[in-house]
């Protein structure tokens, strides 16, 4: 071919418009939505059995439920939550079906799955005293899986597969998936009702040192203030640790706060009803998260033994106040209440995540303490 040839050919490829190539992305499984899908079956079981009051002399039935009359009061909440609670179910199991099955069949396995273990579910109630298994229960329940099903199905396969979220997290942390995990669960770990926002951390020791609050105690607008400084600064230094050098911290962890505010108020209003959505949202919580906030963009710059210090000696603090100062009065006034609450066994698993994820979040840190020190 002459020069002159090949010039031509070169040009010609090059005023050829080009056709959009169709990225084929790899069918991979996501053990992490499977992981997830075991975690919320057993989440489902404990909220749906507890306090665990078994009576095996009870005298029902375990199939009863299903033969017997529809109960004579069917309240819209108990249907929507009924609902709500299966949504995520339906969902993460279209996830963690993937890539075996798909369309179809993933939503006819998540159907079968979600009514047996509904159906186990109300069946085990038989044997509780304080819980009454009802047809409307497990249809409601259907009807939820259902729907998350449906909503799981529109995705592609770079979300099924989970790359979209991989990519996103190991971009924003890399592989320190144990602060990924704190940093999912940091909103839901706010739902308990706490002495003051954000004040994770209370162990109930019993030991109250300054029993006497009245008026030589800590004023509660100053404690509630102090206690959501200490924890938010913390958390920001926390996660500007745990987070790659080049990402817009204080932006991603601004959008953590909103988050966060928005499902205490979800909650907080499903509980108490939505006048009730942001009772939790005091003076002295809104001037604690802005002056943590100010403080937190100030340290960002430090180096990082100096922010591991910082973070350490500040939920160090938030645990002694939250465990040796006397409770905000009118917390102590409010908590009865909450027990009695419309969502009263799911209180219990809220608690244990609050309880739990200051210390998993030292032993983090102190994995990274030895870690940068090696």
């Amino acid at each position: 071919m002459s020069g002159k040839d090949e010039k031509d050919l070169i040009q010609e490829r090059a005023d050829t418009p080009r056709v959009p190539q169709r990225i084929h992305w790899p069918l991979q499984a996501m053990p992490l939505a499977r992981a997830i899908a075991i975690i919320y079956v057993f989440l489902i079981g404990y909220g749906c059995l507890n306090p665990f009051n078994v009576d095996w002399k009870f005298g029902l039935d375990p199939f009863a439920w299903w033969t017997g009359p529809l109960p004579k009061y069917i309240t819209l909440f108990d249907v929507t939550i009924n609902i709500l609670g299966y949504i995520p179910l339906g969902f993460i199991l279209v996830f963690a079906l993937y890539p075996r099955w798909q369309g179809f069949q993933a939503i006819t396995i998540t159907l079968v799955f979600s009514a047996f273990l509904s159906g186990l579910i109300e069946s085990a109630q038989s044997w509780l005293p304080t819980r009454v298994p009802t047809q409307i229960d497990w249809i409601a329940n259907l009807m939820g899986a259902f729907i998350g099903a449906l909503l799981a199905q529109p995705l592609g396969p770079h979300w099924l597969s989970g790359t979209a979220l991989r990519k996103r997290f190991d971009y924003w942390f890399g592989t320190r998936w144990l602060s990924v995990a704190l940093f999912i669960l940091f909103p839901f770990a706010q739902i308990y009702p706490q002495s003051a926002w954000l004040g994770m951390g209370f162990l109930g020791l019993g030991v109250n040192p300054i029993a006497n609050w009245g008026l030589g105690g800590i004023h509660h607008t100053i404690y509630e203030a102090l206690v959501t400084s200490l924890s938010w600064f913390g958390v920001c230094l926390f996660f500007s640790l745990a987070l790659r050098a080049n990402i817009p911290k204080l932006t991603l962890l601004a959008g953590l706060l909103a988050i966060t505010i928005i499902i205490k108020s979800l909650f907080t209003s499903l509980q108490f009803g939505s006048e009730f959505g942001f009772v939790w949202l005091s003076a002295g919580a809104i001037w604690g998260m802005v002056l943590s906030s100010l403080l937190a963009g100030i340290f960002m710059r430090f180096s990082t033994s100096i922010r591991l210090i910082a973070c350490i000696s500040a939920l160090v603090a938030l645990m002694i106040l939250v465990n040796y100062f006397p409770d905000n009065p009118y917390f102590t006034i409010s908590l009865p209440r909450w027990n009695h609450s419309r969502l009263a066994h799911l209180n219990d698993l809220m608690q244990w995540l609050s309880w739990l994820w200051l210390p998993v979040a030292f032993i983090w840190l102190i994995y990274f303490a030895r870690r940068a020190n090696n």
